[in-house]
């Protein structure tokens, strides 16, 4: 239940009538007509833009728009006062029962309150991670993790058929260098002693690897050239590593639906199928491409390759997909890769990448745009870096990853369920800079601690009445007399309870699963802020000594609060805590 669409309903079927009967021309279009919370609070509960938006077509003031409609709506038993405001705004105050019922949805319908059908079961692939399979995750990895996991949450609690998956980069240059990092760990392992020039990775994790290839292979592979091991050191290495990873990413508690490795896509013609595909709608040929922009490399030189005419697409420039001497670009893959994901039947892409990789988004949507031929849209979302401090310093590299901080090391600090939510207080495309002790902190200043806290206060209260007699399951608080929460503050905290299908949809439309946690946070300080006046008025207090009606109602109330919070920590992708 939406109550901002429900009285958005209102609104439209008003304006229906009022075309019925003349008060409004024929043919309006009411698409861009908005129900939506008031910029100021004490203007009213909602406010509505229809004047405003209809006054131009239908070639009337909007004022007296507006004035019409809110005779119309402030027939409806839910809306207490109607309002015109400046040229033509209309703010509504809504009757206390609506928010009062409100209460009763949420305790009915569990955690699926706010659930929506927004999606309608479109499939949806949100990529992410995609880490190279070289090392353990390192911190930013974290970030991407948490975000893409957290969305896809997001997008099923809206409705949306969501695959997870993760991309290994498996079919690059650098897993050679893997294979050569981890022969000098085997040479070590049968006791040599090695040395790793630049450009190899020198972390202790790869110890661990040089031992399994020693207790697998004896000594067959020392002293032996490269041709004779690569191959096969390439592949265990590589798998050894997806290991680690996804116990890295089962410490945060993420699941991936797919593994996609991109070495899959080399000798088995799905490169070259890709590529046709273009070249048969005309956005492949042989040309050569504009020196870059700014200073000219000296090495740069006008070479015919073949191209992808992505500036069709919308990109800047057309891209390479083959090098002069015939072997792939990076780009052709990732091409391949994406066109399996629209051969696939998926109605939506989503890409979330390192802020490194922001100058690939544009290539990407050209490409998925013309092997769909713009039906299936890509949404790319950045993750900016992550900083870590300890101590008011910045915390410094891992011992075991050699040269960052790993996805290990910030569970072993502040746990997965903090680590999810203090990444996911901060739009995807902003720095953060995670501050290991404010996390652990209990105060109001540590947004998952607050939240937690308002969640684990409302169920030791709940088991403190149940202990003493009072009835507290959801059957018995959804029939409570509901009409005695008539407190301002207890109302308030109503109408954030009923803000909340609305705000899933809002984060669902824009892919900010960050919304979900500023709205916890609200909701929390709202509850905080009801139980505190309860210590000077005790009419407010959860449990009231001398009324057991007033004391259900009190408790729905809160029970309200505690399956909203529970709802978007699951989002989120955190536990909700029972007791602190």
């Amino acid at each position: 239940m939406n109550l901002f669409t429900d009285i958005r309903t209102l609104v439209i079927d008003s304006l229906a009538a009022m075309t019925a009967e003349g008060a409004l021309p024929e043919g309006l279009d009411f698409a861009n007509v908005a129900v939506e919370p008031p910029r100021d609070a004490a203007h009213g509960d909602m406010a509505t833009n229809a004047a405003m938006v209809l006054a131009k077509p239908a070639k009337m003031k909007p004022r007296d728009i507006a004035e019409a409609l809110a005779a119309k709506l402030g027939a409806d038993s839910r809306v207490s006062v109607a309002e015109v405001a400046g040229p033509g705004f209309l703010n509504l105050r809504l009757d206390r029962s609506v928010w009062q019922s409100i209460l009763g949805k949420a305790l009915s319908e569990g955690t699926g309150y706010g659930r929506s059908d927004m999606g309608q079961g479109k499939r949806v692939n949100v990529e992410y991670v995609s880490a190279n399979p070289t090392g353990p995750l390192h911190v930013g990895h974290t970030r991407g993790a948490v975000f893409g996991d957290a969305l896809a949450s997001l997008l099923d609690y809206a409705g949306y058929d969501v695959t997870r998956e993760y991309y290994i980069n498996d079919g690059g240059a650098q897993v050679d260098v893997l294979a050569r990092s981890a022969y000098l760990r085997y040479l070590e392992a049968h006791g040599q002693s090695v040395e790793f020039p630049d450009g190899t990775y020198p972390g202790e994790y790869l110890k661990d690897v040089g031992v399994a290839l020693k207790e697998k292979y004896g000594d067959q592979f020392v002293g032996q050239p490269e041709d004779v091991w690569l191959e096969e050191l390439r592949n265990f290495a590589t798998e050894m590593m997806m290991d680690l990873i996804r116990e890295d990413l089962a410490l945060l508690g993420v699941e991936m639906d797919v593994f996609y490795s991109e070495k899959s896509l080399y000798g088995t013609g799905k490169i070259e199928a890709a590529l046709k595909s273009l070249d048969d709608k005309g956005l492949i040929y042989e040309g050569v491409l504009e020196p870059p922009k700014g200073k000219k490399p000296e090495d740069w030189e006008p070479r015919e390759q073949t191209l992808f005419k992505s500036t069709d697409h919308g990109d800047d420039v057309d891209r390479p997909v083959k090098k002069s001497d015939g072997g792939w670009t990076y780009f052709a893959p990732d091409i391949a890769y994406h066109y399996d994901k629209v051969s696939r039947g998926f109605d939506e892409l989503i890409d979330i990448f390192g802020a490194d990789h922001g100058g690939y988004v544009k290539r990407m949507k050209a490409a998925v745009s013309a092997l769909s031929d713009g039906r299936v849209p890509l949404d790319v979302k950045l993750c900016q870096l992550v900083k870590l401090f300890k101590d008011g310093q910045e915390f410094k590299m891992s011992k075991r990853a050699g040269t960052f901080v790993t996805l290990r090391d910030v569970v072993e600090a502040v746990g997965a369920d903090v680590t999810r939510f203090m990444l996911l207080t901060r739009k995807n495309d902003q720095g953060f800079d995670f501050d290991l002790d404010k996390a652990l902190e209990q105060s109001k200043d540590n947004p998952v601690f607050y939240v937690q806290y308002a969640n684990a206060r409302i169920n030791s209260t709940l088991r403190k009445a149940t202990e003493a007699g009072v009835a507290c399951d959801d059957a018995t608080l959804a029939a409570a007399d509901l009409s005695l929460l008539d407190h301002e503050a207890q109302l308030a905290v109503a109408r954030k309870i009923a803000e909340w299908p609305r705000q899933v949809e809002i984060a669902a439309r824009s892919n900010e699963p960050h919304r979900i946690a500023f709205f916890l946070y609200d909701l929390a300080s709202d509850l905080h802020a009801l139980y505190h006046l309860g210590k000077s008025d005790k009419s407010l207090r959860f449990v009231n000594e001398s009324s057991q009606s007033a004391t259900h109602a009190n408790l729905a109330l809160a029970r309200a609060v505690s399956i909203v919070i529970s709802a978007g920590l699951g989002i989120l992708g955190v536990k909700p805590a029972q007791e602190m």
